[in-house]
């Protein structure tokens, strides 16, 4: 029985996946803010040339 407490204690394959799983989540983050970045310069950037095209 103790071989297998410290075995299981020994064992960080779990521990790897919560990793991968916090790296891909603060990747999905930055990914997600980028695009709202992004999406709100563009939306400025074509609202200024419509208002341009109207005025014209």
């Amino acid at each position: 029985m103790q071989k297998l407490v410290s075995r299981f204690i020994k064992d960080e394959s779990g521990a790897t996946a919560i990793e991968y799983g916090l790296i891909a989540a603060l990747i999905a983050i930055a990914i997600i803010i980028g695009a709202q970045a992004l999406g709100t310069s563009l939306n400025q950037k074509f609202s200024f040339i419509a208002g341009e095209v109207d005025g014209a």
